[in-house]
């Protein structure tokens, strides 16, 4: 794999081919994904007028949101690796429905460079970055040297992959403990362990790489100094085919439970505002540099003295987009479409604002009284909340069944108004009409977590949930 200076240059010039083989809006896409991201590139892509093509397993068969599409093809039985992770079958429904993109969502092969690559070689756009800056940035180690390169902070940790346990112990002894382990290309808080201990790092080493490998099929894993009772907080980026980034501000994502985010709002709470413009331009300088293209989020942490350090890039749209939309009035998914067809972006960093605080709940069919246990099952009864400034993505129905087979997301509810307190307010009063029966779903968590004075003064790190409701953990 490329990395460094010659995937950079690598990615410019597929860009520029890219840039040159463009010229107006995409006639008709494929969406290769499923329920409410699925759900939400159809309607943008409706109000483009772009005819669109959905893919469905079998589990997803009949499914309301299905008819939004001009075409709908199956693509195999329920399990993801059956289907909506089968490359050939989502590129042969490509074909079959003659699109000219496909728009990967989020999940599934949103990340897959080798996706990215196959999609254009069957000359289909792939709505999103390059393969190569994909799988450049998709590299944790490679993105960690080059944010390195062009002065963006990193925790301190190993310069290089590490192969065995000695070479793990070593390092940790000259950072000090703790540390983190984390796998160079994992997600979603896979492959990764905490080590307070040799004798714990020595298992974690173990533990950390055998997930790594089941889970991407790649053991590759790295250290860094573990930073204790951190922030989460990611910028979004968009970037044109024509040299253009620019960030839409930043995102608070610290709220979480075993590295999987629970509530996450805009702007960041306690970020003062040169701290804030540092980190959204640091971010912006990571991904120029990369020659990243389309949206993408840049992942920080921040420690209890305000110092941020460069964790991993997203190299999609992120299930939290909404956040950022509701407080800039920029349509993401538009957006996406757009720059993917060739597009400059129709603004410049000095006119994208922040405007209010918005907030946004996953709403999932899980049991938060019983370590958050996927409640799968018939949704009897849905009564969605509305009012001024509230939001519901969600793909789902009274009468919907939610299958086993993927991840437990109901919708995202979101709140934009005037100041955060406002938003909290109008959270709390959404949640409790939002009525979901037939199903466990987090909402009463939700509202544990909004109803407590750490979150109102936004006192939080990511341990909070786990440290306050211990059967989060």
């Amino acid at each position: 794999m490329l990395t460094g200076r010659d995937a950079r240059q690598t990615s410019q010039v597929s860009c520029n081919i890219r840039r040159c083989l463009k010229s107006s809006m995409f006639k008709r896409i494929l969406v290769a994904n499923r329920g409410e991201i699925a759900l939400r590139i159809l309607r943008a892509c409706r109000e483009l007028g772009i005819e669109t093509v959905a893919v469905f397993s079998e589990a997803d068969r009949g499914a309301a949101y299905l008819e939004l599409a001009d075409e709908a093809y199956c693509i195999g039985p329920p399990r993801p690796s059956e289907s909506y992770l089968r490359i050939d079958r989502i590129i042969s429904a490509a074909e079959i429905g003659n699109v000219q993109a496909i728009h990967p969502g989020y999940g599934f092969l949103s990340e897959n460079a080798q996706f990215a690559e196959v999609c254009r070689s069957c000359q289909i756009e792939f709505i999103g970055p390059s393969h190569e800056a994909m799988a450049l940035v998709g590299d944790k180690n490679a993105a960690r040297k080059l944010a390195r390169e062009v002065g963006v902070p990193t925790v301190p940790g190993s310069e290089d992959l590490l192969r065995t346990e000695r070479e793990a112990i070593l390092l940790a002894r000259k950072l000090g403990f703790p540390v983190l382990i984390k796998a160079a290309a994992g997600g979603g808080g896979r492959g990764m362990r905490v080590a307070l201990t040799e004798d714990a790092l020595r298992n974690a080493f173990q533990q950390a790489q055998a997930e790594a490998e089941a889970a991407f099929g790649d053991g590759a894993i790295y250290l860094e100094k573990y930073v204790e009772h951190p922030r989460h907080v990611e910028v979004q980026i968009l970037a044109d085919l024509h040299g253009n980034v620019v960030h839409l501000w930043e995102r608070d994502c610290t709220v979480q439970r075993r590295h999987q985010k629970l509530i996450e709002e805009s702007p960041a709470p306690r970020l003062d505002p040169a701290t804030r413009k540092n980190i959204c331009e640091a971010a912006v300088r990571l991904m120029k540099a990369a020659g990243y293209t389309n949206a993408g989020t840049v992942e920080f942490i921040v420690d209890r003295q305000g110092n941020f350090y460069f964790i991993e890039v997203n190299a999609r749209i992120q299930v939290e987009h909404p956040v950022t939309e509701m407080v800039t009035g920029i349509d993401l998914i538009k957006a996406q479409l757009r720059v993917a067809a060739g597009e400059p972006l129709p603004f410049q960093q000095e006119d994208i604002q922040i405007r209010g605080a918005a907030i946004e709940c996953r709403i999932t069919a899980e049991d938060p009284e019983a370590n958050f246990r996927p409640s799968p099952g018939r949704i009897e009864q849905l009564f969605i909340p509305g009012g001024f400034g509230v939001r519901f993505d969600s793909h789902v129905h009274a009468g919907y069944t939610i299958p086993p087979y993927y991840d437990s997301m109901i919708g995202k509810l979101i709140v934009h108004q005037p100041t955060r307190e406002e938003a909290i307010a109008c959270m709390k009063r959404a949640l409790k009409e939002l009525r979901i029966v037939g199903v466990k779903t987090v909402i009463p968590r939700h509202l544990e977590i909004l109803n407590h004075t750490a979150f109102g003064e936004a006192r939080l790190d990511t341990t909070f949930v786990e440290r306050t409701w211990p059967s989060s953990g």
